[in-house]
């Protein structure tokens, strides 16, 4: 029998927005349905208000999740800087900050400056935040880093010890590629079954959203393309201690490195971008270059997963390193998995987006609203 959080499911996710349709679309009866909704709008997470047109009957009123009540803290940490967001529950943008950070300086200075931002966006807002979703630039297992090359000093650190005390709500960590993956297909793709945003800075890495979730695989390596050895690039050393990798040889901090021995110093993948945008030559072709080389790998992955839209994002996702992706994508692939593919350029990309989702998903779980509703003041103190 469908329970509360159900409903709210059901309610937040479009699939039924009346009385009458959850009514249908669960089976019950009339008042347990009504008891239910009572206490999801008694905790706040439900409202009801506008009408559909009458056809002759009583006109139904609509219910909607109620995605004000509570606000989200969401950061984003890449390798050279990150930022901060407060939202509410629907992801709209009531503050934010940003600035450089070095993740390699390690987790307490760069979560400190991360705090201070969250308790600046706080300063004005009085309602209780649910959650803190974290987007960091390695892999991720148990809300844990796992082994992350370009995070040293990361290794298995409690982001969320660190953070949870200071804001009095769950701490959500995942990797940068699949809070990007979730915020694409969120925000622009939501009827796609199968998405796949690769994340091509510093380093690269692919987030896969199938059938609107994360794939993050047994223990959160899926979609870490950038270790794919390439052939034939046996002196390109990886962070990873491997030689080879596609990360080594077409990321941003590889291009950034060949860029500095040409007399260009350059630091980083976002210093690649602002010599591309300035018409550099030398960068132009490394990005056009690198760009093949990364569809080799993509024309394998496209074919394996065979999603409906590939969205290309990062520091390195401008015009002329997707047009040598597309250039060997579109020869090598299958024509069958690329005849209906969508290939995007997301910008610098926005896992902002994705920790939000990631919050509301995890803390709106049907399973999560039910125990909250069993604890006396459960949702109303925290929610």
């Amino acid at each position: 029998m469908p329970s509360a959080g159900e409903l709210l499911q059901l309610v937040r996710t479009g699939q039924a927005t009346t009385r009458k349709a959850l009514q249908e679309h669960t089976g019950l009866s009339r008042t347990t349905l009504t008891a239910r909704l009572d206490q999801l709008q008694a905790a706040g997470l439900l409202a009801e208000g506008g009408q559909d047109d009458s056809t002759g009957g009583r006109p139904a009123r609509h219910l909607r999740f109620d995605d004000r009540h509570a606000v989200v803290l969401a950061a984003s940490i890449d390798t050279m800087h990150a930022e901060a967001a407060l939202t509410d529950l629907a992801g709209r943008r009531l503050g934010h900050r940003s600035g450089a950070l070095r993740v390699a300086d390690g987790p307490e200075p760069v979560l400190g400056r991360i705090a201070q931002w969250f308790e600046e966006l706080l300063a004005a807002e009085d309602r209780p935040v649910c959650g803190v979703g974290i987007s960091v630039p390695g892999p991720v297992d148990g809300g844990r880093v796992k082994q992350p090359p370009l995070m040293p000093g990361w290794d298995g650190y409690p982001i969320g010890g660190f953070l949870e005390p200071r804001f009095g709500a769950p701490v959500l960590v995942d990797n940068d590629a699949n809070l990007l993956a979730l915020g694409e297909h969120r925000a622009r793709y939501p009827d796609s079954a199968a998405l796949v945003a690769v994340k091509v800075s510093t380093g690269i890495g692919a987030g896969l959203v199938i059938g609107g979730q994360v794939y993050r695989g047994i223990d959160g390596g899926a979609g870490d393309i950038g270790h794919i050895r390439l052939p034939g690039h046996p002196e390109a050393r990886c962070l990873c201690g491997s030689l080879g990798c596609l990360a080594a040889v077409a990321g941003g901090g590889a291009l950034a490195a060949r860029l500095t021995k040409m007399g260009l110093p350059t630091t980083s993948g976002s210093g690649v971008r602002e010599r591309i945008v300035a018409g550099e030559p030398a960068a132009v072709r490394l990005a056009e270059v690198a760009g093949r080389q990364v569809g080799e790998v993509l024309a394998t992955l496209v074919c394996v997963v065979n999603p409906g839209v590939l969205v290309i994002a990062g520091d390195l996702a401008e015009p002329h390193f997707v047009a040598g992706v597309r250039e060997v994508l579109y020869r090598r692939a299958l024509p069958r998995a690329t005849s209906s593919l969508r290939v995007e350029i997301g910008g610098r990309g926005d896992a902002l987006g994705g920790a939000v989702a990631l919050v509301v998903d995890t803390v709106f779980a049907p399973a999560a609203v039910d125990r909250a509703l069993t604890v006396p003041s459960g949702l109303t103190n925290r929610l």
